[in-house]
């Protein structure tokens, strides 16, 4: 893999990144505790606020996760590593990074 394509994937990355916590920052809101108001909020709507809430923390929870994978790929890269399995050390087939830079291993190692 050539210097620009390792430039192309880390600007793909970074912006990734970017957008990820651009995501954080609006999806603070629908994470807040749902508060118990029997006057203003019947138990049915109550039940549906909870449920946004649940839905909203596993949401930022993928966002975490994929912080993480982000992060591990940039390292690859400062590391020369990048585009080799973390497994067995053969290069990912561009088209696989292409896809989802952020996998560390080839299609025969994560399929095993």
């Amino acid at each position: 893999m050539n210097e620009t394509q390792i430039a192309r994937f880390r600007a793909r990355l970074l912006a990734e990144l970017q957008d990820l916590e651009s995501r954080d920052d609006a999806g603070q809101e629908g994470q807040k505790t749902v508060t118990l108001d029997q006057q203003s909020v019947g138990r049915l709507s109550r039940m549906d606020a909870l449920q946004q809430q649940a839905m909203s923390k596993a949401t930022a929870a993928r966002r975490e996760q994929m912080r993480h994978r982000i992060a591990a790929a940039l390292a690859r890269m400062d590391e020369d590593e990048f585009g080799y399995c973390t497994e067995c050390g053969d290069e990912i087939p561009l088209k696989r990074l292409e896809l989802d830079p952020t996998v560390p291993t080839c299609v025969s190692c994560a399929s095993g």
